[in-house]
């Protein structure tokens, strides 16, 4: 039986900053709602994401598109009351980026009426004069690189992103320029897992992973995924945790266990 551990500090940019240049992994996880926000950073869970993807798996939509700013704000208030040390992160939803001044004052509402202290934006090199005007304003920012959901009427569907040489060049090369402008972290969503590796080597920004191998600085997954709740097809790069296990604690703590070990993602759940 896998038991929580309970997190002993606050968890900051800084402090993740601190646990990649140290070569430890850290946990991160979708959460929606005040009783699961509460349940799994007790298990350990560093970094809770109010995700777009409550589209999907709380409102049944097809997509991550229809989800909207108040929708975020809603989840990202009561998710932020069951929280007392991990770090609350939000995903700035599709059509809240339109520019750079769009997104600061979007991102700045957010911020204020959740007390999260990261937000999550889609768009890759489109977003450079965001993540710096975000940056200038004292704002945490995750840029999120390869399989863009916002985007998924352009890339044709859900695809493993950045296996031909150029696109993995191009995807390096703007991981580099994001952290140049200012980005605190980084999150590669179905990427090879040798990509992966070496875009997190060559960054000093923690490089969150999801469906992109084990030698990245986070891992994330969706809860529904984990709990193996998901309605219809489960995507590859996921768990289920569930099995074997007790209660959803447990299967929480499993997987914090398994990701700091290194256990998590095998083979059979990179690309």
């Amino acid at each position: 039986m896998y038991l929580p551990k309970p997190l002993e500090n606050k968890i900051t940019v800084p402090y993740l900053k601190k646990l990649k240049e140290k070569g430890e992994k850290f946990a991160c996880l979708t959460a929606y709602d005040y009783s699961f926000a509460r349940l799994i950073e007790q298990s350990g869970v560093e970094v809770v994401l109010v995700g777009d993807s409550l589209g999907m798996v709380i409102q049944g939509h097809d997509t991550t598109i229809p989800v909207t700013l108040a929708d975020i704000e809603y989840h990202g208030t009561i998710v932020n009351a069951g929280l007392e040390n991990a770090m609350l992160m939000l995903d700035m939803p599709f059509g809240s980026l339109n520019s750079p001044q769009q997104a600061l004052d979007n991102a700045s509402e957010l911020l204020k009426g959740t007390q999260a202290q990261v937000v999550k934006l889609e768009g890759g090199i489109t977003q450079l004069k965001t993540v710096e005007m975000l940056s200038r304003f004292g704002i945490a920012s995750c840029a999120h690189l390869g399989l863009q959901p916002q985007m998924v009427h352009k890339m044709g569907g859900y695809r493993v992103q950045g296996k031909a040489k150029s696109a993995a060049q191009q995807m390096l090369k703007t991981a580099s320029d994001l952290q140049q402008a200012g980005a605190d972290l980084l999150l590669l969503e179905c990427v090879p897992a040798t990509l992966a590796a070496e875009i997190t080597q060559a960054l000093e920004i923690p490089v969150i992973g999801i469906g992109a191998g084990i030698n990245v600085d986070g891992q994330i997954l969706v809860l529904q995924d984990i709990l193996n709740v998901t309605v219809g097809k489960k995507p590859k790069f996921s768990k289920n945790f569930m099995q074997g296990q007790p209660s959803i604690q447990a299967a929480v703590s499993r997987y914090v266990t398994e990701v700091k070990r290194g256990q998590f993602p095998d083979q059979s759940h990179s690309f």
